[in-house]
C-alpha cells in the first residue's frame, strides 16, 4: 500500500471515529489474515459492528506495474470500535386483537388534596327524626299545668269539665288560674239550686261577698230574692247565682275594679261548668258590665243568645240590685226585663 492511500485511509478513520462510527477496513489481500485472528471474529461478532463506506473518492487504480514482491507487513491494527448508542424502545402497538378499553376507561388518580387546617368540631346538635319516624306520641304529651299561687298546681279547662259539684266548689275555693289568687281574701263559689232552670249572673264578688263566702249577699242580695220570688224563682228553688269571676278584683290602693279580659278567660271554665251541671235554659245578667262581659255586647230589651259547648242559651240582660237600690225609678224597667226573660224562657220549654 502507498503512502498516498495510508494517509487517506487514516484520515477516514479519523473522520468516521468522530462521527461514532467504527469502521472495518479489510485489506483484499489479508482476508486470510482475518479468518485465521479466531479471536477476533468472535468479539466482532459480540458487539455490533456498523460497516462504512469511505465516502471519500478513490482514484482510478493505474495499470498493473510489475514491481518486486512486497515485503509482507505486520498485521494491521484493530479498529477502534466506538460503542453503538442504546436503542430508543418505542412501546409496541398493541395487536390487532387486543381490547384497551378497560384502559382508557379506568379513571384518573385523585388529585392529591391539599393540607388545611382542621376546623374546630361542631357543637353536638340533637338527632332529627327520620323520615319514617313516628313522633307523634311526643307531640301528644300535654304541657306541664302552670304553676301559680305559691306553687300550687292550678286546674286544666279538662280537669274542670269532668268535676262534679262537690269537686268545683273545692276547685274554685283553691283556684290559682289567674293573678287574682294572689290579692284575693277568698273564693267565692256560686250559690243556689243545683238542678236551676235560671242561671243568674253577676260580675264580680264584693267585700260583703268575701265575708259571707256567697255571691249577691247583704241589702242588695235581699232585693234579688225578692225579684226572683216576683216570677216564682224563690231562692234555692229554681235559680243558681253565680259570677263571672270568682275572686274579688282590686286595684294597687285596694279600691275595687274591673276584672281584666284573662281574668274572665281564666274563670270561664268554671262558668260553662256551672252552666253543665244545672241544665239551666235561662240566663239573667245584672248590670251592663256583666253582659259585656259574658256576650261581648250589653243590651237591655232583647233576648241575646250566648254559644256555650252544651248549645245555645237565651240571655236578657237588666239592672243590678246594687245600681236599682241608688236608683229606685229604674225597677219598673228591671221588672219588665224579668217579664221578658220569663216569656223568653217559656217559649223556650
Amino acid at each position: 500500500m502507498t503512502e498516498r492511500a495510508m494517509s487517506l485511509s487514516q484520515r477516514s478513520s479519523a473522520f468516521l471515529r468522530e462521527m461514532g462510527v467504527g469502521p472495518r477496513w479489510l485489506l483484499r489481500d489479508r482476508v486470510h489474515a482475518v479468518t485465521d485472528a479466531g479471536s477476533a471474529m468472535a468479539f466482532e461478532q459480540e458487539a455490533p459492528v456498523i460497516e462504512a463506506e469511505a465516502t471519500v473518492p478513490v482514484p482510478a487504480r493505474p495499470a498493473p506495474v510489475s514491481m518486486p514482491p512486497a515485503v509482507p507487513a505486520g498485521p494491521p491494527p484493530a479498529p477502534v470500535v466506538s460503542p453503538a448508542p442504546a436503542p430508543v424502545v418505542s412501546p409496541a402497538p398493541a395487536a390487532a386483537g387486543d381490547d384497551m378499553a378497560w384502559f382508557d376507561d379506568a379513571p384518573a388518580p385523585p388529585p392529591k388534596a391539599p393540607t388545611l387546617k382542621q376546623p374546630a368540631p361542631p357543637r353536638a346538635k340533637a338527632d332529627a327524626p327520620q323520615a319514617g319516624e313516628d313522633t307523634s306520641w311526643f307531640d301528644a304529651v300535654p304541657a306541664a299545668p302552670v304553676q301559680r299561687g305559691g306553687g300550687r298546681t292550678a286546674a286544666t279547662d279538662e280537669d274542670i269539665a269532668a268535676m262534679d259539684w262537690p269537686e268545683l266548689q273545692a276547685a274554685v275555693r283553691s283556684c290559682t288560674r289567674c293573678r287574682l289568687c294572689e290579692t284575693r281574701r277568698v273564693a267565692v263559689p256560686g250559690n243556689g239550686d243545683e238542678n236551676a232552670r235560671w242561671l243568674v249572673l253577676g260580675t264580680a264578688p264584693t267585700r260583703a261577698d268575701e265575708d259571707a263566702e256567697q255571691p249577691f249577699s247583704g241589702k242588695p242580695g235581699q232585693l234579688l230574692h225578692n225579684m226572683l220570688r216576683a216570677v216564682d224563682l224563690p231562692m234555692g228553688h229554681g235559680a243558681y247565682l253565680t259570677t263571672l269571676v270568682k275572686c274579688r278584683p282590686v286595684a294597687d290602693d285596694g279600691a275595687e275594679r274591673r276584672p281584666a279580659a284573662d281574668e274572665l278567660a281564666a274563670c270561664r271554665p268554671y262558668l260553662q261548668r256551672e252552666l253543665a251541671l244545672t241544665g239551666a235554659g235561662m240566663a239573667l245578667t245584672l248590670g251592663g258590665v256583666t253582659a259585656k262581659g259574658l256576650l261581648g255586647m250589653a243590651e237591655r230589651g232583647k233576648v241575646l243568645r250566648f254559644e256555650h259547648p252544651g248549645g245555645e242559651l237565651p240571655v236578657v240582660a237588666t239592672f243590678h240590685p246594687a245600681d236599682l237600690l241608688k236608683k229606685p225609678e229604674d225597677k219598673g224597667r228591671a221588672w219588665s226585663d224579668l217579664c221578658l226573660a220569663r216569656s223568653a224562657h217559656a217559649a223556650r220549654r
